[in-house]
C-alpha cells in the first residue's frame, strides 16, 4: 500500500494553511473594502462570515482530505462512489488553474520590484504610477517574470509537503508577519495616519 507523504509538525501545517490564505489581498484589498464598505461594521461581519461559513468549510475540507488520502477529484470518488460529487473536487482543480493564471502575473510584478529594488532603481522615484505602467507596458518584463514565478513555485511545490511546501512556509511566513509589521509601523508615521485608521476602523452601518 502506497504510503502518503505527511507533514511533519503542526505548526508547518499551520504554516502552509495560512500561506494558502494570506496573501497580496490582506495588504492591499482588505483595508480598502474594509474601509468603502462600513469600516468596523464590516470586519465584523467579515469575522462572522469567517467563524461561521470559512470555518466548518474548511473543517470539512480538512476531513475529507484527512479521511480519504488522495486528490481533491479521487477523495470524493472514494467518500461518495457512484455519484456526482467527483465534479466539486473538479470544481476546485479549474478554481486553482483559474487562480494560478492571474496570480503568477501579479507575483511576476513583485519579482519586477524586487528587483529593480536590488538595483536600486526605486529610491527616488516621482511617480509609482508611471514606474507601474512602465512594468506592465514592457512585455518582456512581464512575461519573464511571470515564467520565474511559475518556475519558483514549481521548485517548491515538487519538493513535496516536507521538503517543499512546509520548509517554505517554515521561512516565508515568519518573514511576511515581519513585513506587516514593518509596514504597519512605517505606515502609523506618516502623514495623515490617524485619518487612514478612521477610514479602515471607523464603523459605519449604514453601508452594510
Amino acid at each position: 500500500m502506497q504510503k502518503h507523504e505527511q507533514w511533519s509538525s503542526k505548526i508547518g501545517f499551520i504554516l502552509a494553511a495560512a500561506g494558502s490564505a494570506i496573501g497580496l489581498g490582506a495588504i492591499w484589498k482588505f483595508p480598502y473594502m474594509a474601509g468603502t464598505n462600513g469600516g468596523a461594521a464590516f470586519f465584523l461581519l467579515f469575522i462572522a462570515f469567517t467563524l461561521f461559513i470559512g470555518a466548518p468549510i474548511l473543517i470539512a475540507e480538512f476531513v475529507i482530505g484527512r479521511n480519504a488520502q488522495k486528490d481533491a477529484v479521487s477523495a470524493y470518488k472514494i467518500i461518495a462512489p457512484n455519484s456526482k460529487w467527483f465534479l466539486l473536487g473538479w470544481m476546485g482543480v479549474i478554481a486553482s488553474v483559474l487562480l494560478l493564471s492571474f496570480y503568477s502575473v501579479v507575483g511576476g510584478w513583485i519579482l519586477s520590484y524586487l528587483g529593480r529594488s536590488l538595483l536600486g532603481q526605486i529610491t527616488g522615484v516621482a511617480n509609482y504610477e508611471s514606474l507601474f505602467n512602465n512594468i506592465i507596458e514592457n512585455p518582456y518584463e512581464s512575461i519573464i517574470s511571470q515564467i520565474l514565478f511559475i518556475l519558483l513555485t514549481i521548485w517548491v511545490v515538487q519538493g513535496g509537503i516536507k521538503k517543499g511546501i512546509e520548509r517554505a512556509s517554515k521561512y516565508m511566513m515568519p518573514a511576511l508577519f515581519i513585513l506587516f509589521i514593518i509596514l504597519a509601523v512605517r505606515s502609523l508615521t506618516l502623514d495623515g495616519a490617524m485619518e487612514g485608521v478612521k477610514f479602515f476602523l471607523q464603523p459605519d452601518f449604514s453601508k452594510i
